[in-house]
């Protein structure tokens, strides 16, 4: 049972975030990984308003535009490939009357391909059998104390294995398809295995792209991840993603790196 939610919904597609939905950097800030969650609901749901749509998603790529103020998101869909078998659909989140995050979506057909399944990586152990890992030791906000995190092993810099978990709703007392509330956990990757501590270096990620090759089926998130730094201000983390029964697919986010 939820104890609360990351968001109230107050109009059609307005959504006014709470504080547990607080970002990692900021006190007055958006943490990134609710609102992607959200994005993908409004995607989700435009899709199934248009055509009933059975449609499944292969990939979401956001690009987070600017300061994710803790205000009234605003998100507007529109298709931009309409199809039977294949759609690309934009979705935008406006902030303070501004575009704050762009994302895209391609959502493809489902089709029998057990026969040809294969190449995912490993299963990670099951959440159970890891220890809880306090993340609020390195990470302030809202969003990050409402995690349940547990590390197969100790994470070391710049690498990590973890499961997630929150008991909030992405929207308060409203229904949301698995893949989004699974989703609002993915851009959390980026601060798991952490490679200088957050308050000597600043490492936000300025994208999150997620590839599936299996709807994942909610619930516990595992991230098997890694982060890069390179020499210029550039870095990139990149996780395989998993739910309870195996990988389901990858996400990478693109790191801006400056010293505080």
């Amino acid at each position: 049972m939820a104890t609360t939610a990351y968001f109230h919904q107050t109009g059609e597609h307005t959504y006014t975030p709470t504080s547990e939905a607080g970002g990692a950097w900021a006190d007055d800030e958006i943490h990134f990984s609710p609102l992607g969650g959200l994005i993908a609901h409004e995607i989700l749901r435009h899709a199934a308003e248009r055509s009933g749509s059975t449609l499944q998603l292969g990939r979401i790529s956001y690009d987070i535009l600017g300061f994710l103020a803790l205000e009234p998101v605003e998100v507007h869909v529109e298709t931009i490939r309409p199809g039977r078998t294949i759609e690309l659909v934009e979705a935008t989140a406006v902030i303070r009357g501004r575009a704050a995050v762009k994302a895209r979506a391609w959502l493809l057909s489902a089709f029998d391909t057990s026969e040809v399944a294969g190449g995912a990586p490993e299963s990670l152990p099951a959440p159970e059998s890891a220890p809880s890992w306090p993340m609020t030791d390195v990470w302030r906000g809202g969003y990050v104390a409402s995690l349940d995190a547990r590390a197969i092993r100790p994470p070391e810099p710049g690498r990590a294995t973890v499961w997630l978990s929150t008991t909030r709703e992405l929207v308060a007392g409203l229904p949301v398809e698995p893949v989004a509330s699974w989703l609002a956990l993915v851009d959390t990757a980026n601060g798991v295995a952490v490679r200088r501590h957050p308050t000597e270096w600043m490492f936000p990620n300025v994208d999150l792209t997620v590839h599936l090759h299996r709807e994942p089926a909610g619930g516990w998130l595992g991230l098997d991840t890694e982060v890069v730094f390179g020499s210029t201000g550039l870095g990139v983390t990149r996780s395989v993603l998993h739910d309870r029964d195996g990988a389901v697919g990858f996400a990478e986010q693109s790191l801006t790196i400056r010293r505080l």
